[in-house]
Formats: structure tokens, C-alpha cells, sequence
């Protein structure tokens, strides 16, 4: 019985007959071309803007300790409108297929590349070390991609691996991939960033936040930018959670979704709705440190067929140069408020009138009245009458400025 072909050997066909000549074959990438500066004449040669995304490469079974940019290593994106760049030492399948030039000679192939190979099973990277140009490792780290190689799952606890990764990107061994459920499809970023098109699992043996209620099958799409920490090993898959998570979108069809909002104050309702951890049914929830909403050209509409709540800890602010409230009826303060506001125009219509019948009355009573019949006279009368009749004047030249110029009811 022929002995099964293990570790990295099995990427590359067992002989050449099958390899070169079968047009797919297993490269360690060398440079993604990312941007016009780095490699400036590489980029100039190999197409310009054209060659973004492309990369080089050595053919795994020929590993060259001097790699040049040339034809003979160059490869370009299989797919044109989905995109996995690989990183440095990354190992991509490497595929024959017609090029440009197809039309005038069907024999004129050019290079292409699939996406890395999961060879450590990671969605942050899988690049394996060097053996001919350096990438020396801590005897710890040799051990583990020896072992990985082997058959064992990829456990590296000692902060990282020194593997050359390219210009800028650095291993964090905190990322986790998402933990699958049956007939998920997942889409992974490297850094935390993920999507999952998924659904309720009653009975998951690893249980989930959103497979309380429904049945099996009842769709979810969850988006999640940044996962949340930690203290099992990071090795172990991750579990979406809407609380811990950096920022997240959840699309529902029956699940109820266990979300611990910043402000859960409905006293304003007579009868409040259901709160957002208990609601059962389709709902979009966003959720992330912070949330805005622009509007560059348009208006903003917020429509909705029962209730619309606006709740903070601190404070709802209106910033606008106007601003229109119409409705039957406007509580404020409290939903039990009963007293009304008054209509200011007509009120001081009415108050301007009262002040002019006072200034005539505290003008007649300035002077005394001859009368046959003796009368006591009080001298206080004329005084208090001229002090009313100034305080009316004052209010009645002022009786505009009582007006708001901001706000307006009807």
C-alpha cells in the first residue's frame, strides 16, 4: 500500500510529467504589488496600474534563494471581482489559463493564482517559513510548523512568529476564526471582520445568543467588525456576541437577539414596546460605540408604523434652523401633562388691551371729582394711581419683546 502524501509535499503533483505540464502547481508568494512605489520598475514593466493585485512567486518544489521579477513568476488574480490578497510566504495555487492574446494564438497562456491555501486553518494568515531566505524562528516556533506540517493543529502561545509577512502587516495571535454551524457560509477577513449567513440551530451542541427562539432554519445574517476578547485559548473558535463585539449588524427573520442597550427609559409610553433583548422577529440592529447617519444630498426619513423612541442618558438635542413638530397632540414634560400652553400673540393682544383700560383708569384717578355731597378724599389714591399707570406703560411699550422668535404653536 503506497504511503499517503502528507505535510506541504502533497501541494505539488508527485512527478513532472503531472506538475509543470497538468497547468496547476503550488508557488510561495514573494511580493503582491499593492502600489506604484515600492517596486517602482516592477510595476512600471509588469503593466502599471493593471498589475495591482498580481503577485510573484517561487514554485514550492523549486524554491529559488535569489527570485527575480520576471514572465516566468509573475501571476495575476483568478477571479475579477473577488479579491484575497496573499501575504508574503503564503503558498497560492498557481493555474495556466489564456490571456489577452487568446484570439490570435490560443496556445498563449499566462499565469494565475487562487486564493492562499489553508494550511494552518487560520483566517489571519498561512504563511509557513522560508527554509532557503532566512525567516530563522525561536526553536519553539520550528517545533510548531514542524508539528503543523505533520498533521497537528497550529497552537503558537509564545507571541508570535517571526515569518517576513510583507511591509506592513504583523501576526495577532488574538484572532480567532469564527466557530461554523451547519450550512453556514462564512466570509472571514483576517482581522475580526466577518459575515455570516446563517441560521437558528435549536440543538447546537455549542450553543449561540440567537438560537432561543424560531425553528431550525429561520435565516440571520450577522456582520461583525472586531472581536471581542477573550481567555480561552486563541486557537478556539469565536462566537459572535452583540454586547462584546467591536461594531455589529444584525439582520433577523425570527431570532430574538439578547442585546444590553446603553438607555432603557420608556417611561414616556403608556404602553412601552417590547425591549430590544425580549423582541422576537425581523429587525435590523446596529450596534457599535458609536452611530451616524449623513445624509449628503437628500433627507433622512424615519417612518414607522407604530412608534418612533428617541432615548439617551444624557441628553436629545436638535441642532437646525428650523425646526417643524406637527402632531394632535404634544405632551411635554411628562405623558400625564395636563396643563396648557398658552397662545402667546393672542394672549398679549388681549394684555396690551387690559394695560391700555388700566393707564385710563389710573389717569382718572389722578384727578378729583367735585361732588355736592362731602366725600372723604384719600390722598394715597393718586399716588398709587400714577405708580400703576407708569408699570402699565413700561409693560405695553415692551409688550413685543414678550414674543418668541423661536418658537411658535398653533
Amino acid at each position: 500500500m503506497p504511503k499517503p502524501i502528507a505535510g506541504l509535499s502533497s501541494l505539488n503533483p508527485t512527478n513532472s510529467e503531472s506538475g509543470q505540464n497538468s497547468g496547476v502547481f503550488s508557488g510561495r508568494v514573494r511580493y503582491a504589488m499593492l502600489d506604484d512605489k515600492t517596486q517602482s520598475e516592477a510595476f512600471k514593466q509588469f503593466g502599471g496600474w493593471s498589475s495591482i493585485g498580481c503577485i510573484f512567486f517561487d514554485k514550492l518544489n523549486q524554491p529559488n534563494p535569489n527570485p527575480q521579477f520576471s514572465t516566468d513568476n509573475f501571476a495575476r488574480p483568478l477571479f475579477p471581482n473577488q479579491s484575497t490578497i496573499p501575504l508574503e510566504n503564503e503558498v497560492v495555487y498557481i493555474m495556466t489559463l489564456p490571456n489577452s492574446n487568446v484570439q490570435s494564438n490560443v496556445n498563449d497562456v499566462s499565469y494565475y493564482y487562487f486564493q492562499p491555501i489553508n494550511i494552518w486553518n487560520s483566517v489571519h494568515h498561512n504563511a509557513i517559513p522560508d527554509p532557503i531566505n532566512g525567516n530563522s524562528l525561536p526553536p519553539s516556533q520550528q517545533q510548531d510548523y514542524e508539528q503543523t506540517e505533520g498533521g497537528a493543529v497550529r497552537r503558537v502561545t509564545d507571541g508570535g512568529t517571526e515569518i517576513e509577512l510583507g511591509d506592513t502587516f504583523r501576526e495577532k495571535l488574538s484572532i480567532r476564526n469564527l466557530l461554523p454551524y451547519e450550512g453556514d457560509n462564512l466570509i472571514q477577513g483576517r482581522w475580526g471582520n466577518t459575515i455570516r449567513l446563517g441560521s437558528t440551530i435549536l440543538n447546537a451542541k455549542i450553543k449561540n445568543t440567537w438560537s432561543r427562539d424560531g425553528e431550525d432554519g429561520d435565516p440571520i445574517i450577522i456582520i461583525k467588525n472586531g472581536q471581542h476578547d477573550e481567555s480561552s485559548d486563541p486557537w478556539v473558535p469565536q462566537i459572535e456576541d452583540i454586547n462584546t463585539d467591536k461594531s455589529s449588524v444584525y439582520l433577523t427573520s425570527t431570532q430574538a437577539i439578547p442585546i444590553e442597550v446603553a438607555s432603557k427609559n420608556y417611561e414616556s409610553y403608556f404602553t412601552p414596546p417590547t425591549t430590544p433583548d425580549k423582541f422576537v422577529g425581523e429587525q435590523i440592529i446596529l450596534s457599535s460605540g458609536r452611530l451616524l447617519f449623513n445624509s449628503k444630498n437628500d433627507s433622512i426619513l424615519l417612518s414607522s408604523f407604530d412608534t418612533i423612541n428617541l432615548n439617551s442618558i444624557n441628553s436629545v438635542n436638535v441642532d437646525s434652523p428650523t425646526t417643524t413638530v406637527k402632531s394632535d397632540k404634544i405632551l411635554l414634560g411628562d405623558k400625564n401633562a395636563r396643563e396648557s400652553i398658552i397662545l402667546g400673540d393672542k394672549f398679549l393682544t388681549d394684555f396690551a388691551s387690559l394695560m391700555s383700560t388700566i393707564i385710563t383708569l389710573s389717569t382718572a384717578l389722578q384727578t378729583p371729582i367735585a361732588h355736592p355731597a362731602a366725600i372723604a378724599f384719600n390722598a394715597a389714591v393718586p399716588i398709587t394711581s400714577v405708580q400703576l399707570q407708569n408699570a402699565a406703560n413700561k409693560m405695553l411699550n415692551k409688550i413685543q419683546s414678550y414674543k418668541s422668535q423661536v418658537s411658535k404653536s398653533k
